[in-house]
């Protein structure tokens, strides 16, 4: 376990976060110690590769503040350096596993997201030519090729194999969901020889991934298992933003520009918009602000009522009568609770997720049948991109953030942490638990600056009930 205060020092006090980062429960510095398999002894190769002057080695006492306020500076200014805080990612002067005869497994699971063959490639790329490793292998088809008797043979990935796979959509290993028998994992693993698993993943992802270390670590092995967060939601905690989040909402602003010209086409037009955010609405509440041309956004986070003067309905009634046609964005789990009696869907994938209503249909419908009855003739237009969105390539910027998520993976992998996930926290690359991760969800703060932003955008009121 990664030390946190030098011997003599205070324990670290806890850290209670607010805002969008709140979490049940407080930060403490245990929950921040990220696991490793040992003391680093060898040399690191990254030397040899970049040149000694051009390699910065960081140093494991560098850590970025979990909480960065003056204000909750100052009130612990005599425990200062045992403020809870992440480790800053980086090269290590030393590392684990010998780049010789390590063995390095990647695995995608879980839904699409523009950027996963960036980061493939990225690991590739930095394991063969930043430390000269050698065997890596790319299961197939998510956590079922960690699993022989599926019969997904591996592949070998090496920089001539990974060259141009960034300039293509999905992931070049294919993905599925759900988790698989540890015991099968890891027997995998060894048979394969596999030292280092990189995943690539969600929630359900990294809860599987903690699943196969205390497998691991049950069994007194030295294999270290690093996750690159993937969620187009933009939902785990300790991410400023993962990847694929600003090409999924960049890709969305062309769908809200395209339900406008439709609305705007037609006498009381309207334009409704799914897109995606299970659980928050980072996606939806991006996709509005960025044309500015939304006029109701319905999110996760915000309960909702179709009927009355503060409803979806009247709200609605008030935009078509001031412009003459209306654009909204409701994100897929937006307003479940109004379909109470819906029993089309129910249940959980293969991941544990629930399945959720179609919000979009229910609305389309609902809009349709409310204006019927006032008489009133509206022309609405339904769109859903999701699966369109899912699979656009990744922004330039993206492509930097995929990249850089992926050559912090391997740093961190080579210095043998395991059971942990590189963020980026207050702009600077981190090592994140996975258990502190995955303790909650991420969701848009309805008291803070993003969704305030929103209201001010729309001019929609701050709820509907």
């Amino acid at each position: 376990m990664s030390s946190i205060a030098a011997p003599g020092e205070p324990a670290a006090p806890a850290v209670k976060l607010s805002g969008s980062t709140a979490l049940a429960g407080q930060i403490t510095a245990a929950d921040v110690a990220v696991r490793d398999l040992g003391k680093c002894l060898l040399p690191s190769p990254v030397v040899a590769h970049l040149g000694e002057s051009a390699v910065v080695f960081v140093g494991g006492a560098e850590k970025v503040l979990v909480d960065d306020r003056m204000s909750v500076i100052r009130a612990n200014s005599n425990q200062a350096t045992a403020l809870p805080a992440f480790e800053l990612a980086g090269p290590r002067n030393k590392v684990f596993f010998d780049p010789r005869t390590v063995g390095c497994g990647i695995v995608t699971c879980g839904g699409l997201c523009p950027g996963i063959n960036n980061v493939v490639r990225g690991i590739v790329l930095e394991l063969a030519r930043g430390y000269g490793v050698k065997r890596i292998l790319g299961f197939r088809y998510g956590y079922e090729g960690l699993i022989s008797r599926f019969g997904h043979e591996p592949v070998q990935l090496t920089p001539e194999s990974v060259a141009h796979i960034h300039h293509q959509g999905g992931t070049i290993l294919g993905s599925s969901r759900g988790s698989q028998d540890p015991g099968e994992v890891i027997d995998n693993l060894e048979a394969n020889a596999i030292n280092i698993l990189f995943v690539i993943g969600g929630d359900g992802t990294i809860r599987a991934a903690m699943q196969y270390t205390a497998e691991i670590e049950r069994r007194g092995l030295k294999i270290a298992v690093v996750g690159v967060p993937k969620t187009i939601d933009n939902d785990i905690h300790f991410i400023d933003r993962s990847f694929g989040f600003e090409s999924a909402y960049s890709a969305a602003v062309d769908v809200v520009r395209s339900a406008r010209v439709e609305a705007m086409g037609a006498r009381n037009g309207i334009g409704l918009v799914k897109l995606m955010g299970r659980h928050s609405g980072f996606v939806a509440c991006q996709a509005a602000l960025a044309p500015a041309d939304v006029d109701l956004v319905l999110i996760p986070e915000i309960k909702a009522t179709l009927e009355g003067e503060r409803g979806v309905l009247g709200n609605l009634d008030r935009v078509l009568a001031r412009k003459g046609h209306a654009v909204v964005v409701v994100a897929e789990g937006a307003a479940q609770e109004l379909m109470e009696d819906d029993t089309s869907s129910g249940g959980t994938d293969k991941s544990g997720n629930a399945k959720l209503k179609d919000i979009g249909v229910f609305l389309r419908e609902r809009i349709t049948d409310h204006y019927k009855r006032t008489n009133r003739e509206v022309t609405l237009k339904y769109i859903d991109p999701s699966y369109i969105i899912r699979s656009v390539l990744a922004t330039p910027s993206d492509s930097v953030y995929c990249w850089n998520m992926a050559r912090n993976a391997v740093h961190a992998a080579m210095a043998g942490n395991t059971e942990m996930l590189i963020g980026r926290w207050h702009g600077r690359f981190v090592h994140v638990p996975m258990p502190l991760a995955t303790r909650n969800r991420k969701q848009v703060d309805i008291t803070a600056d993003l969704w305030m932003s929103v209201i001010e955008a729309t001019g929609q009121p701050r709820s509907f009930s």
